[in-house]
């Protein structure tokens, strides 16, 4: 099998993940504020697991003989998160939505890569979006937590 339609969104993934790791490491660089200490690190761990999900994916979209995006310019006309330019003093909280927001399109684009790869019977692709999404919702939850917000799933 091509797995053609797999391959699209593999390469969405790639586009989307590496615009997000920029996202968060925009976050921590401009972090003010309250918890700073505790949430400028946190900021690592979330971009870890966000590169882990792009070489992840990356990978298996090498795999099955596609080509992942590779540079700036492609990540930027691609993915659907959108970054404005870091500035200082934006509140942590504010931040946190922004970060949310992308979270929740990342939800959402790994469930329409899911019925992708499921309806192309690659279960190895679904189950690499199967683990993204399980992260994303649980990130989602602990970062209204820290908002003081439900997770609104």
């Amino acid at each position: 099998m091509s797995y053609e339609k797999t391959k699209l969104a593999l390469n969405q993934a790639v586009a989307d993940l590496s615009v997000m790791s920029a996202l968060i490491h925009q976050i921590h660089w401009y972090m003010r504020g309250e918890d700073f200490l505790s949430l400028h690190p946190k900021m690592d761990e979330y971009r870890d697991a966000v590169e882990a999900q792009l070489d992840e994916t990356s990978e298996r979209l090498i795999t099955i003989g596609g080509a992942p995006w590779s540079t700036l310019t492609e990540f930027s006309e691609n993915s659907k998160i959108k970054m404005e330019p870091g500035i200082y003093g934006i509140d942590t909280k504010k931040r946190f939505a922004e970060f949310v927001a992308a979270l929740e399109y990342l939800d959402d684009m790994y469930k329409k890569g899911i019925v992708v790869a499921d309806a192309e019977d690659d279960y190895v692709t679904s189950d690499i979006f199967h683990d993204g999404l399980a992260w994303v919702e649980k990130t989602i939850w602990m970062v209204q937590a820290e908002l003081g917000l439900a997770p609104g799933i």
